[in-house]
């Protein structure tokens, strides 16, 4: 049976077809086929051996991801995921949809379909053939761009809940359109630097690159001889952390944090403090051992992030615990009064709507009767901590990796310019892709396999960038943000700024910036006393750094999966658009939620059922950025220092660059210094009974494994992470709405030794 035909490429002319063809006899067009070989293998060193020696280049251009099932699937989990991480937003429990997920469950789908879908007749439209690696990386990009939920709701939600302002359904839906879009431009026009070179390795997802080989060895079939054995790896790991993870998540939860030095002592609640860690903001943690794979991979899997990035981290780990018990004890900042969000200084909940005017402003005569809120210790030095990594972020690419960030304005040049001005087309959709392809033998080898499809031209980005930019102008108004055009500007300028940064460091190390705190602060500078600006200000500067980071890594999922760049172009965007759509719907149901439960969402506690936890948090930080800047951050007021730390972050990485030039054998480059300064105040809030495990693993598979077994490395290290990962995320998934209340009632395992409900589980002393 004839498949159906493929779907048609865009079209471009004979004359650059010709030049396309002819392009690819170029040495740089050959794939060195002898560098994926498991002879010879030796310690992998760089990210070029990564990418050459643990993910398939191997391509078949005859796959086609544009099938029904692609799209079936696509949007009913994309739904899915877009439907659960918004209903989550006010639950005490957050629920993910990872991308590690989204690629088991589409592919037991894309099975089922394969399996009972008839293949004659019309059918074969319906099931064309074998479920194929491209169907199933279509289908993740899809859903991924649509499973998250849009910070342009958390705005809304924040402006019902603390302001009784709900703006008209047009403005929201335009608002959560702009928000999620502008981003995607700016990110997609950065390809060059950001995403096509070998050093742009995107560890976070080389677990799941791993699982695509290892269920489609070759890019077509599934059951390669050769690969039965890392899929009999992957089955034996993923069965046996699904019953495993039923033990700490339910039964036996003292496995989450098992403290010898809490059971040798269980009424000092200094112990606590220190060693406790299995429940949340408990304690900071030390030497605790976690068996719960959930914590210990919780965002950074220790098998996949760099050797690099997990000693800075540890040095950081080690810098926090000094820092905080040092700052708690010590009791600066009034430490040990206040919990994590704004307060009077006799530990009441400090109520915003009492300093502002009827223009949402903070008025002077008014914030002198109800006095500065007050900031747990342990979170300012978070704060501060942050900031210095966020400026030493800029050194530090500046000093170690400013030949690769010039890359990213290499089109800027004279001739360039001209020559785009030359060939440009107002008709961009008619752009044909086409890539000019340079005899370079440097290229990434996964890149250069790309080369035979038509790109999705910088036009496609450039229109949603100016699409989303003109109407992100015209909502800020609209919505009666308070944020005026020039500040909007000003917001997009550092979107650029930080998605070059921080977007590059990212896919160097896998490790997220949480930027937030940097653009409230110059937002709240920049509009003193207008917290709703400072709402409107961090959506457009931040959400669209997080956005461009979304698109380029799963950019880089196809990538290593060779889905066509116009394939992972179009999932991308009927993904957001789509996930957009699905954020605007539950705003109607957001509204029932606040009107209803808003007692129980604007307390401390919630229940097991609400929670205002997270529009408490970004309500509270825009009040303190937008509203308070100048009260509490400025030169001489009470936490100045947060404010001053971005100019000590500048200089931080200096002297490790300064000393690697002259004494080179100190190996000063090993050290990430933004790490460092990130990682000493990261125990703030949460779980922190994981880090003794995570580090011990990290560094048995990163240095051990890596360097003394190369080969079991190569083959196996990256496919056991994806197991781990996606096998727990399933069965949390399923412990949150069977038994952990996810859908409304929770049933806790019966209280014994190993389930000590009501305390801490780690049978640490409760602090007060």
């Amino acid at each position: 049976m004839s498949k159906p035909p493929l779907a048609p490429e865009p079209s471009f002319s004979d004359e650059k077809r010709a030049e396309f063809e002819t392009s690819e006899k170029v040495p740089c067009s050959k794939i060195d086929v002898e560098a994926t070989t498991e002879t010879d293998i030796t310690a992998l060193q760089s990210e070029r051996d990564i990418v050459t020696h643990v993910i398939s280049i191997y391509d078949d251009p005859s796959l086609n991801p544009w099938t029904f099932r692609s799209f079936f699937i696509g949007i009913r989990l994309s739904a899915f995921g877009g439907v659960l991480a918004e209903t989550y937003y006010f639950k005490p429990e957050t629920v993910l949809v990872s991308t590690m997920f989204l690629a088991i469950v589409s592919y037991v789908l894309g099975i089922a379909m394969e399996a009972f879908i008839p293949r004659w007749g019309w059918f074969r439209y319906l099931n064309p053939g074998p479920f194929n690696k491209k169907e199933n990386a279509f289908i993740v990009v899809m859903a991924s761009a649509a499973a998250n939920a849009a910070l342009g709701t958390e705005v809304l939600a924040v402006q019902r809940l603390f302001y009784n302002i709900t703006p008209n359904g047009a403005s929201s839906i335009f608002l959560l359109f702009s928000s999620q879009l502008l981003g995607y431009g700016i990110g997609g026009l950065m390809r060059p630097i950001l995403l096509y070179p070998s050093k742009m390795l995107y560890p976070v997802i080389l677990p799941l690159a791993s699982i695509f080989d290892a269920f489609y060895q070759g890019g077509s079939t599934r059951q390669s001889e050769g690969n039965k054995q890392r899929l009999k790896l992957f089955y034996v790991a993923f069965s046996a952390i699904f019953i495993w993870e039923i033990f700490p998540e339910w039964m036996f939860p003292l496995l989450t944090g098992f403290s010898v030095f809490c059971l040798g002592n269980l009424r000092s609640t200094d112990f606590t403090r220190i060693f406790g860690g299995s429940n949340g903001n408990e304690g900071l943690g030390l030497l605790s051992i976690c068996f719960d794979w959930q914590y210990i991979s919780s965002g950074m899997n220790p098998l996949a992030i760099p050797l690099k990035a997990q000693v800075s981290n540890f040095i950081g780990y080690i810098s926090c615990i000094v820092v905080f018990v040092v700052i708690y004890y010590n009791n600066i900042w009034e430490s040990k009064n206040f919990p994590f969000e704004l307060f009077y200084e006799n530990g009441t909940i400090y109520d915003q709507l009492l300093v502002l005017n009827d223009k949402l402003e903070v008025d002077p005569t008014l914030l002198a009767e109800q006095g500065l809120p007050f900031y747990a210790g342990t979170w300012i030095i978070y704060l501060l901590c942050t900031n210095i990594g966020t400026a030493a972020t800029f050194t530090h690419l500046l000093l170690w990796n400013r030949n690769d960030l010039r890359g990213a304005w290499g089109w800027a040049n004279k001739q360039s310019l001209k020559r785009m001005w030359m060939e440009f087309d107002w008709r961009f959709w008619k752009a044909d892709g086409i890539r000019e392809v340079c005899p370079d033998d440097n290229l990434d080898p996964h890149y250069r396999e790309m080369l035979k499809y038509p790109d999705a031209p910088n036009s496609w980005y450039g229109a949603i960038l100016a699409s989303a930019f003109i109407t992100a102008i015209v909502i800020i108004y609209k919505t009666d943000s308070t944020l005026p055009w020039w500040g909007f500007i000003i917001a997009c300028l550092l979107a650029v700024i930080s998605i070059l940064f921080f977007v590059s460091f990212f896919a160097m190390t896998g490790i997220t910036f949480i930027i937030q705190p940097f653009i409230q602060m110059i937002g709240g500078f920049l509009h003193p006393g207008k917290p709703m600006a400072n709402m409107y200000f961090v959506l457009f500067g931040y959400n669209s750094v997080i956005q461009a980071q979304v698109l380029l890594r799963d950019l880089k999922i196809a990538q290593y999966t060779k889905l066509p760049p116009c394939a992972a172009f179009a999932a991308q965007i009927i993904g957001t658009l789509f996930g957009s759509i699905l954020n605007y719907k539950f705003t109607f149901i957001s509204h029932a939620i606040i009107d209803n439960q808003r007692e129980i969402l604007l307390s401390v506690e919630g229940t097991n059922i609400w929670s205002g936890q997270q529009p408490q948090q970004y309500n509270s930080q825009s009040i303190a950025w937008g509203g308070l800047s100048h009260e509490l951050f400025a030169h001489g007021k009470r936490y100045q220092w947060v404010a001053w730390a971005y100019i000590i972050g500048l200089f931080v990485p200096v002297p490790f660059w300064l000393v690697h030039r002259f004494y080179p054998k100190l190996r000063a480059d090993y050290l990430y210094t933004p790490l460092i300064a990130i990682y000493m105040g990261w125990l703030c809030v949460g779980i922190n009974s994981s880090y003794t495990s995570y580090y011990a693993i990290a560094l048995f598979s990163q240095w051990y494994l890596r360097t003394r077994y190369p080969r079991w490395f190569t083959k196996y290290n990256y496919i056991l992470g994806a197991a781990l990962d996606g096998r727990t995320q399933v069965m949390v998934f399923t412990l949150s709405f069977a038994v952990q209340g996810a859908a409304g009632t929770s049933h806790l395992f019966p209280r014994w030794w190993g389930a000590n409900q009501g305390g801490n589980y780690d049978r640490c002393a409760v602090a007060t």
